[in-house]
C-alpha cells in the first residue's frame, strides 16, 4: 500500500495557503507533491516545506506545466481564485499531459454541472473536502460517488433520482428521511439548488446527501429507489 502511494505524483496549482496545507497533508501520506505558484514570495515560503517541489510561474501556461513535469503526475488539483483558470489548468493537464484525474476548486457552485461536462473528475467548493478526497484510493483508480472527509466522520453521497423513483415529484418536507441526513444541494441540469422544505424533487435531479452516520446512507438508497409498478 505504502509503496503504491509513494509512486503517486500530485500537482497542485495556485492557492498559497490552501496549497501549503494540502501539500503538507499529502506529503505526510507519502505522495510526491509539486506546487506551482505565480507569486515569487509565496514560492519562497512554500519552499520551506520539507520535500515539497516548488515551481515559480503561471500554471495555466503549457511550458510551466512542462517544467513541473505534469506528464509524470497522476492527479492535478487546481486551487487558483479563478474558476475559469482552474478549468483551463485541468483541461491542459488532461489533454496535453495525460494526467488521469483532475480536481478543480470552484467558487461558483452553479458551474458545477458544466465543469463535470468538461471532463473534470471532481469539482469541490470547500477545501476540507479536497484534503480527504485523497484518503480515497478510488481517486487514484476509479472515482466513486462517496467522499469521506473530516477524518471519516462525515460522508457525502451523490444520489441520482431516476425515472420511477419513489420520491420524484415530492417536496422535501414530505420525505421520511432520518434526522441524521442533510440534503446539502440538488444538482438540476446546469443549476445547483440549495434546497428548502418546499423544494420539489424532480426526475433527473442529483441529491448531494451529507451524513455523519454511514449506515443511514443505505436507508436513503431504499427511500429513493423505484416505486412499485
Amino acid at each position: 500500500w505504502n509503496k503504491k502511494r509513494e509512486q503517486k505524483n500530485i500537482l497542485i496549482v495556485g492557492g498559497f495557503h490552501k496549497a501549503r496545507s494540502l501539500a503538507t497533508s499529502l506529503l505526510k501520506k507519502g505522495y510526491r507533491v509539486t506546487v506551482i505558484n505565480k507569486d515569487y514570495e509565496a514560492c519562497e515560503k512554500l519552499a520551506e516545506v520539507n520535500r515539497l517541489n516548488v515551481i515559480f510561474g503561471d500554471g495555466s501556461k503549457k511550458f510551466i506545466l512542462e517544467d513541473a513535469k505534469a506528464g509524470c503526475c497522476q492527479v492535478v488539483i487546481a486551487l487558483t481564485s479563478s474558476d475559469e483558470t482552474n478549468l483551463v489548468i485541468c483541461e491542459m493537464c488532461k489533454h496535453f499531459f495525460g494526467v488521469k484525474k483532475a480536481v478543480a476548486l470552484l467558487n461558483d457552485p452553479s458551474k458545477t454541472s458544466f465543469f463535470y461536462q468538461m471532463g473534470i473528475d471532481r469539482v469541490v467548493c470547500a477545501l476540507n473536502m479536497i484534503t480527504n478526497i485523497m484518503e480515497e484510493q478510488a481517486l487514484m483508480d476509479e472515482m466513486t460517488t462517496m467522499v469521506p472527509f473530516d477524518e471519516g466522520r462525515i460522508h457525502i453521497m451523490e444520489i441520482p433520482i431516476l425515472k420511477n423513483s419513489k420520491i420524484a415529484g415530492k417536496k422535501l418536507w414530505e420525505l421520511n428521511f432520518p434526522k441524521e441526513i442533510i440534503i446539502g444541494c440538488i444538482l438540476r441540469g446546469d443549476q445547483s439548488l440549495i434546497p428548502r422544505g418546499d423544494t420539489r424533487i424532480m426526475e433527473g435531479d442529483i441529491l448531494l446527501v451529507i451524513t455523519s452516520n454511514k449506515d443511514k446512507l443505505e436507508k436513503i438508497k431504499e427511500l429513493t429507489q423505484y416505486a412499485a409498478s
